[in-house]
């Protein structure tokens, strides 16, 4: 069960693995760009480039759709990057139901654990199983990875690594839930631990991406990185005179103030180094400025 690339990863891992995949929930279809032509979501165009059944269910507690995924007698399902699930379909296969995270739990339960670890400055990050109950995202741990975040390095490359281990973490978990099948021995898991430091991870909309120039440099920095590539930081820009708004954001560093991009913070001075105005593609600052009238 899951919709964007990050879970692909894990769908074909699994797939290449040799192990059965009876069928893929994925969300509905949507119109997207200026034909309003139908998108697939990349698990849908997977499975279907596989001859793997697909359901797209509305409403996760619909009869017709409860009744379909029944019928498939799945012994375990694998959720990678999907919607909150009912009871009704968590508990559904026999051997239970899993989800792969993006993050250390229990920090960054949530829509957006990548984005938040780089814009909090952490230093590692990594990927969790873990079996799902009612509470998101604080059922029992199975399995963890970890990898450490540069410091210049953006949310877009953190995903992509993520990705990468998350796909063999998930193998590695189906494994250890067979091994647990066969000998009869039940699968070691560790409940998560709360504390009163746990980060959250909320969703991201358009208006958490206004940069805040009044904070340090290297939250700036930080919160620049933490968006880019996708879905990009943005601010309003002064230049000669005239506002351009909503000015994409995807990189800056710390300066002295003198570049004609540079941006006072709290503690000194960010140079935006590649941006993209609305209409105009992305491109490096010195680009942008020499295409200015």
């Amino acid at each position: 069960m899951g919709t964007p690339d990050f879970a692909v990863a894990p769908l074909a891992a699994l797939v290449e693995g040799g192990y059965q995949i009876v069928a893929c929930v994925t969300m509905p279809d949507k119109p997207a760009g200026r034909g309003h032509h139908v998108q697939f979501s990349p698990v849908k165009q997977y499975a279907m480039e596989h001859a793997i059944p697909v359901l797209q269910p509305e409403r996760l507690k619909d009869d017709a759709f409860l009744e379909q995924l029944r019928a498939y007698h799945a012994d375990l399902q694998i959720v990678v990057a999907f919607r909150m699930l009912p009871e009704v379909v968590w508990s559904m296969p026999r051997l239970g139901t899993f989800n792969l995270h993006a993050s250390l739990l229990p920090q960054y339960r949530g829509a957006a654990p990548i984005n938040w670890a780089v814009i909090n400055g952490d230093k590692q990050t990594g990927v969790t199983t873990f079996f799902l109950k009612h509470e998101i995202d604080t059922g029992n741990i199975i399995l963890q990875e970890k990898i450490s975040i540069g410091d210049e390095e953006n949310v877009g490359s953190v995903h992509d690594r993520l990705m990468a281990i998350g796909a063999d973490l998930v193998c590695k978990t189906v494994d250890l839930i067979i091994e647990s099948e066969t000998s009869g021995c039940p699968i070691p898991t560790m409940p998560q631990v709360e504390s009163s430091d746990l980060k959250p991870a909320p969703k991201i909309f358009k208006d958490t991406c206004r940069i805040d120039f009044s904070k340090t440099t290297i939250e700036v920095h930080n919160f620049v990185r933490g968006l880019s590539p996708y879905p990009a930081a943005w601010c309003n820009l002064q230049i000669a005179g005239k506002t351009i708004e909503n000015v994409k954001v995807y990189a800056v560093k710390s300066s002295d103030g003198r570049s004609p991009l540079a941006q006072k913070t709290a503690d000194g001075y960010v140079d935006i180094l590649e941006l993209q105005a609305p209409g105009k593609k992305r491109m490096a600052a010195k680009d942008f400025l020499n295409g200015l009238k």
